[in-house]
């Protein structure tokens, strides 16, 4: 007999297999999940949940599609939170200490209490992160976001309001754009591309169906 577990989506009461993640589990309850998922393996950050477990006082922070059901779970899901994006054009801008200021002074009301770092979905150390920001060091704040997937739960428990992952992708992009030794290889690729010497070959595989498609990612040649 399968094992069940008894669960709560928005305060109310389902019982479910017990080896769903949240994810899977809210559709065999039967929600239609419209918003709140994306690509269901970890990356999109789309499908941010917060839960507590029957008993406890301490609130989790996960992602739904790849945290496995509890019993006496209870979630809420987080499929959205408003970050707050700042306009810039990355083309007029410098990697200098004053960028940050200017662009997320929020930074540097952080109080280091590190709730955005107990929260992460990825587990990263995105107080340290954020502290590379305030300093300027913008390759170590890249690096050490790079795996961030925006799904807003650290900002949703920032008492400074600092829209981490904006910052985060502010740092990669100054990185990238000024820091980073250029990628001669990926400028050769995008001007091969701009010349149409790809064309035909994405005309072959947009003529195939998706069971064509689905065998030649199975077989393809990996790079070791």
């Amino acid at each position: 007999m399968q094992e069940m577990a008894n669960v709560y989506f928005d305060g109310k009461h389902y019982v479910v297999p017990s080896d769903l993640t949240i994810m899977t589990a809210m559709e065999y309850a039967g929600y239609t999940l419209v918003r709140g998922c994306g690509c269901r393996h970890g990356f999109c950050g789309a499908c941010g949940a917060i839960y507590r477990l029957k008993g406890e006082t301490k609130p989790h922070f996960s992602l739904a599609c790849q945290t496995k059901v509890e019993e006496g779970m209870y979630v809420a899901t987080l499929p959205f939170f408003p970050l707050n994006n700042k306009n810039y054009n990355i083309e007029e801008i410098k990697p200098t200490e004053q960028i940050m200021m200017e662009i997320f002074p929020e930074v540097y009301g952080c109080v280091g209490c590190n709730s955005c770092t107990k929260s992460c979905s990825r587990g990263l150390a995105t107080m340290q992160y954020i502290a590379y920001a305030k300093r300027g060091d913008y390759e170590k704040c890249a690096h050490a976001s790079f795996d961030c997937v925006a799904c807003g739960i650290c900002s949703a428990r920032c008492p400074a309001n600092i829209s981490h992952p904006l910052v985060g992708l502010l740092a990669r992009r100054l990185t990238g754009k000024y820091i980073m030794n250029p990628a001669e290889h990926t400028a050769q690729r995008a001007a091969d591309i701009a010349a149409g010497k790809f064309d035909a070959d994405m005309a072959a595989m947009m003529a195939k169906s998706k069971e064509e498609i689905k065998e030649l990612y199975d077989n393809r040649e990996i790079e070791k």
